[in-house]
């Protein structure tokens, strides 16, 4: 390596070292100052094969005698990428962690990492206002590796630690804010019980974003996202992480040229071009967010809301505690039957009826028409979904606007 690469490597590294607010980590945080063709941005690497110069090129990269040094060097497209790796190093110094892996989708995240570490006959606990989906591949498809799930209660540590079997449980599972109910779970208890029992946990901090909430300094041992939310930000591409200790990821990441729940590389370039504004836009959509939220909560056609950020919710402590910012996803139950709140959508202007949440667009939804929609009202209750139930994903519009036209929709 020239003295000038050395130069630049110090530089680079003093540059990260001053790295420390969430905007800038999402510009510049774990990015190479030199990129190839001296481009700013970094390049889309659009090949699903790598070439050698020559056999002993082959044979020192086989060896590993030419890894670390800084190129990316790949042999085939599934095992790896320059792009991917570029938002690999940004995403794993957004979450404070040493690493970073990167797949296809949230689920293909979450799939992939327990796929990678459960043996069979294991044993997960798990917080019950999780992610469906993940529910969903706990209960029903690890069930045929023998793996059981045990599912308790947010909140009810006592309950979680009654759940750990000892040498057996491999893993802690819960979602934190959560999905409807932005229930919070205390990273730090969860994080105890984890190091007294020697069981891994692991936080799917997608509702939060790494602006509002960072699991890692908490503890936790693995920190997830569905990186098509705010990550991206846009709403136009699939794409999921897992960030933690680097050795447990580069096992991931070897673990996932099997598995194939590899993302590709335009799909990466876009993460890395949304992440840069991942801090602006997060910080308006948690103002938006809370003056909604009180605005909903004062309001006579309302009879709940749920949100991290008022008094009334029953996580409020926590999430004070250990939140920067209460996130841009508000869930409320207005005052009426299924149809009621159907047509209080339907008034809507600004959201789009839709499913996901943390793009520019805001986006609005009936759970119980759009996750639940199978399912009799019984059926959703005896799951905590009632047919009143709105969840309200903010995006960047204005806030004054938002509030009009919430009014507007309550009023007629």
């Amino acid at each position: 390596m020239s003295v000038i690469d050395d130069s630049l490597d110090k530089i680079e590294k003093d540059r990260e070292d001053t790295a420390q607010g969430n905007s800038t980590r999402a510009v510049h945080g774990g990015t190479q100052r030199r990129k190839a063709f001296n481009s700013l941005n970094t390049p889309i690497v659009q090949t699903a094969t790598y070439t050698f110069g020559d056999t002993q090129e082959l044979i020192d990269y086989m060896e590993r005698k030419t890894w670390g040094d800084g190129d990316d060097r790949e042999e085939y497209g599934r095992y790896g990428n320059p792009t991917v790796a570029a938002v690999e190093r940004k995403l794993a110094a957004l979450d404070g962690g040493e690493d970073a892996v990167l797949y296809a989708s949230g689920m293909a995240a979450v799939t992939s990492l327990l796929l990678s570490v459960l043996p069979a006959g294991s044993h997960i606990v798990m917080t019950d206002d999780c992610y469906r989906r993940t529910r969903q591949f706990c209960l029903t498809f690890l069930k045929r590796f023998g793996i059981e799930t045990t599912v308790v209660p947010m909140g009810d540590h006592a309950a979680m630690e009654a759940a750990i079997v000892p040498k057996k449980t491999r893993f802690i599972i819960s979602e934190s804010p959560t999905n409807p109910y932005l229930r919070i779970a205390d990273l730090e208890k969860i994080s105890q019980l984890g190091k007294q029992y020697r069981v891994l946990t692991l936080i799917d901090s997608t509702f939060a974003t790494p602006v509002n909430q960072r699991p890692i300094e908490y503890g936790i041992d693995f920190v997830l996202h569905s990186a098509t939310k705010y990550l991206s930000g846009h709403n136009d591409l699939l794409a999921g992480v897992v960030i933690g200790r680097s050795d447990r990821i580069q096992a991931l990441r070897d673990a996932r040229g099997v598995l194939g729940g590899i993302v590709d590389p335009q799909n990466a370039y876009l993460l890395d071009r949304g992440i840069k504004t991942l801090g602006v836009r997060v910080r308006q959509q948690n103002a938006t967010a809370l003056a909604v939220a009180e605005f909903l909560d004062q309001h006579p056609r309302i009879e709940r809301v749920w949100y991290p950020g008022l008094l009334s919710h029953p996580d409020y402590a926590v999430a004070a505690k250990q939140m920067s910012g209460f996130g841009g996803v508000v869930s409320f139950e207005v005052a009426g039957d299924l149809k009621a709140t159907s047509q209080f959508i339907d008034r809507l202007k600004i959201p789009y009826i839709a499913p996901s949440l943390g793009g520019v667009e805001s986006l609005i939804e009936q759970p119980a028409l759009m996750s639940y929609y199978e399912k009799t009202t019984e059926e959703r209750l005896a799951l905590g979904i009632k047919d009143n139930l709105v969840r309200f994903a903010i995006g960047i519009e204005d806030s004054d606007d938002i509030l009009e036209d919430l009014s507007q929709a309550l009023r007629s």
